[in-house]
């Protein structure tokens, strides 16, 4: 019974380890980024100690004294001591399990809860369409063909529910314009009933995409670009970077992920 304990709680520590090591592998911590951390480390100790708690509790219980003559009564006092350890043990392992499931299986929250809570609870968001929102990374494509990327459509469409979002982009006439209306509306955008036309901003320079964003005064702006996302660091909440690369010395309220979905968790 010990042993399955043991190894209930070695394999709990370990896939503490692995998530800790995942989230500071792939994400820039702020302070209330540590400061969560640091709370799932003061709630594994407290957790151990809980789980640590009945086998200490049995070990210090006083053995009875048994009688010397061997009866009926007595053996099947044994069956049932027997039986009652065996239930204690499976109780105690599966108590392990239901800890580990309940913090490391993202099946019990929903991806709107996640979103929400990625976004930390911002109400309105910017957020570029090249490279992010769109398989085309250039004005120029625009000019042929606009196509909104299929694996980031949940996400997209999450976050025009939980708030006040605007596209934006550089283009180089009114026929990129239209392309690109007419891709996001063939993909849905605009029948969640979160974004409309209006929202979706367009303008010839990039000087003018740091402008709409300064004037919203969004709490979150996404952007591909690291020169835009550097000058907006001062005026700007939160930042999301969509870059394989990151920046070399990132202001603290600047995160990077390679792609929007991945920062919300869609890929793994």
């Amino acid at each position: 019974m010990a042993d399955n304990s043991k190894e209930g709680l070695l394999q709990f520590m370990k896939r503490i380890g692995a998530f800790l090591t995942y989230k500071f592998s792939n994400l820039h911590l702020d302070s209330r980024s540590v400061g969560a951390l640091a709370g799932l480390a003061f709630a594994t100790v407290f957790i151990w100690r809980i789980l640590r708690a009945p086998s200490e509790s049995r070990r210090r219980q006083p053995k009875r004294q048994t009688s010397t003559s061997v009866t009926p009564d007595v053996g099947g006092h044994e069956l049932v001591s027997a039986s009652s350890s065996g239930v204690n043990s499976r109780s105690e392992d599966s108590r392990v399990q239901n800890v580990v499931n309940e913090i490391f299986h993202p099946s019990k929250v929903t991806f709107s809860q996640i979103v929400q809570q990625r976004l930390s609870e911002g109400r309105k968001v910017t957020c570029r369409m090249l490279d992010i929102i769109l398989e085309e990374s250039s004005p120029e494509e625009l000019q042929k063909q606009a196509t909104v990327r299929p694996s980031v459509l949940e996400v997209l469409l999450e976050i025009t529910k939980l708030s006040d979002f605007y596209l934006m982009e550089r283009v180089l006439d009114d026929e990129s314009e239209k392309k690109v209306l007419a891709a996001l509306e063939d993909a849905g955008v605009f029948t969640s009933g979160g974004l409309v036309k209006d929202k979706v901003l367009f303008c010839s320079t990039e000087n003018g995409r740091t402008s709409f964003v300064r004037q919203l005064e969004p709490d979150w702006h996404i952007d591909s670009n690291p020169e835009i996302v550097t000058q907006l660091s001062r005026f700007i909440k939160y930042q999301l970077h969509i870059s394989p690369v990151k920046l070399e010395r990132p202001p603290s309220n600047v995160f990077t992920s390679s792609s929007l979905e991945h920062f919300f968790g869609c890929v793994v």
